[in-house]
């Protein structure tokens, strides 16, 4: 039986550090990094990818800040929506280019997807994830006075900051499931997904944020996925990372993972949710984990670079 694969695509792959945001450029970048992907392509495995959507979320929130006054305003889960339009459709379209271009007979499909939160989360009691644009002190001020959480950045100015509360289901992972089962490709869970309250009448959209390597993970458990294949912007998970004694680690068992996430090895907003995503997805079933670069992928696929991480 085919292999059920889930690969979470990081920011890197969409849009580059110190990269001018364009349209243009961030299909140039999704192009690239679809390319490495082939091999996955053609195993004819049940696939799934997902994808961050960080400064895509931050620069339309600019957007409607800047349009205040002569265009309605949106919610931080409609940002969000508005993000996965945006980047569903660039990665759809890359997709569907590489597999004409290279005669793979398959489909591929974007779609949006909800993601259930607790509304008793912690998260929400201390809003931590900074999003959008940044403000000067007076402003920043005028902004608390609407019951805003602002705080300030890194010396950079002034900025909101929104919950980051943990992922519980997939609001359409049964459908992702009918989809992969018939060969089709889906696009999902962008930047996290939607964050939904499950309500007496329904779902409810909720101002906030969830991490991407989070969700990738709710996501790949609750599907049932063998593999969760993890790109960032390194070949592998580095332990004493940018330091003269730093030493790349090939093979990691969950007990090993621990060890060092105990050690403080990860940095809190790179490695780190991505460890903790791979844990959690093998302790739940999931087979095996590698992250590596997309550069690498192909060779990774081989046992050739990456890091892999079993029970």
């Amino acid at each position: 039986m085919k292999k059920t694969v889930v690969v979470a695509l990081g920011g890197n792959a969409l849009l580059k550090a110190g990269e001018k945001p364009s349209i243009a450029r961030q299909f140039e970048n999704i192009q690239k990094a679809l390319h490495q992907l082939l091999p996955l392509f053609r195993a004819r495995n049940r696939l799934v990818l997902t994808h961050g959507n960080g400064p895509q979320v931050g620069n339309i929130l600019i957007q409607v800040e800047s349009a205040l006054g002569k265009a309605y305003a949106i919610p931080m889960e409609v940002a969000v929506a508005e993000s996965q339009g945006e980047l569903g459709y660039l990665i759809e379209q890359a997709v569907y280019n590489a597999l004409t271009k290279h005669n793979i007979k398959r489909s591929v499909v974007s779609m949006l997807s909800q993601v259930v939160v607790n509304p008793k989360d912690p998260a929400f009691k201390n809003p931590s994830k900074p999003v959008g644009p940044f403000y000067s002190k007076a402003k920043a001020q005028k902004l608390k006075r609407k019951g805003w959480k602002i705080i300030e950045d890194s010396g950079r100015g002034w900025r909101r900051v929104v919950p980051s509360p943990k992922p519980i289901e997939i609001i359409e992972k049964k459908t992702i499931q009918q989809l992969i089962a018939s060969g089709i490709i889906v696009v999902c869970a962008g930047g996290g997904g939607i964050p939904v309250f499950k309500t007496k009448n329904g779902l409810k959209g909720v101002a906030a944020v969830i991490d991407k390597d989070r969700a990738s993970q709710v996501l790949a458990t609750q599907i049932k996925a063998d593999e969760l294949i993890i790109l960032t912007d390194v070949e592998k998970v580095f332990l004493n990372f940018k330091k003269p004694n730093q030493k790349s680690v090939s093979k990691l068992t969950i007990k090993q993972a621990q060890h060092f996430l105990k050690q403080g090895q990860f940095g809190r907003g790179s490695m780190k949710p991505k460890i903790e995503a791979a844990i959690a997805f093998l302790k739940k079933g999931g087979k095996k984990v590698l992250i590596t670069a997309p550069r690498s992928l192909p060779r990774s696929l081989k046992g050739q670079s990456g890091t892999i991480l079993k029970k």
